[in-house]
C-alpha cells in the first residue's frame, strides 16, 4: 500500500514543483533580451525509489519534469533550464544519523558525502558561458555514489 498521505505529497509539491512553476514568467521577463540561467535542486529520489520519500520524491520527479519543459520554452529566449541533483547531504548539523553517513560515505566512490558547496559549485558551473548550449539537464552531483549497484 502507498504510504503516503495526500497531504504530505501535496506539501512536497507546494514546496518542490510550485515556486519554479509560478515563478518562470517573471524569471523569463527579468531575462528578457540577454542570456539567463534558471537552476533547479532536485534529488535522486526523483529517479531512485527511497524508503519513506514518496511524496518528495514524486515532487522532484514533477520538479524534473517541469525543468524539461520550461527549457524547451525558453531556449529560444536564450534561457537556459537545469537542474541539480543531489544524493543524501551532509550539511555538518548532525542531522544524519552518524551510522548512516558513515555507512554512504564509504560507498561513495569520492569518500565522503555531497555537501552543499558541492551543489553550489555545480551551479556555479552552470552559470558559465562555457554551460550555454547545456538545456533542459539533470546534473547529478553525488561523488559517484549512484554509479554502484546495490
Amino acid at each position: 500500500t502507498l504510504t503516503t498521505p495526500t497531504a504530505t505529497a501535496d506539501r512536497s509539491f507546494a514546496v518542490a514543483v510550485h515556486p519554479l512553476l509560478a515563478s518562470a514568467p517573471r524569471l523569463a521577463g527579468l531575462m528578457a533580451g540577454r542570456p539567463g540561467r534558471i537552476i533547479a535542486v532536485t534529488s535522486t529520489g526523483a529517479r531512485r525509489v527511497v524508503p519513506r520519500y514518496a511524496g518528495a520524491g514524486i515532487a522532484k520527479a514533477a520538479l524534473e519534469a517541469l525543468v524539461r519543459y520550461l527549457a524547451a520554452e525558453l531556449a529560444g529566449q536564450g534561457i537556459t533550464v537545469n537542474a541539480v541533483s543531489a544524493a543524501k547531504l551532509d550539511k555538518g548539523d548532525g542531522s544524519m544519523p552518524a551510522e548512516l553517513a558513515k555507512t554512504l560515505a564509504a560507498r561513495t566512490p569520492g569518500g565522503r558525502l555531497t555537501t552543499p558547496e558541492d551543489i553550489a559549485d555545480v551551479v556555479s558551473l552552470l552559470c558559465a558561458d562555457e554551460a550555454g548550449w547545456l538545456q533542459g539537464q539533470i546534473l547529478t552531483v553525488d561523488g559517484g555514489l549512484g554509479l554502484l549497484a546495490g
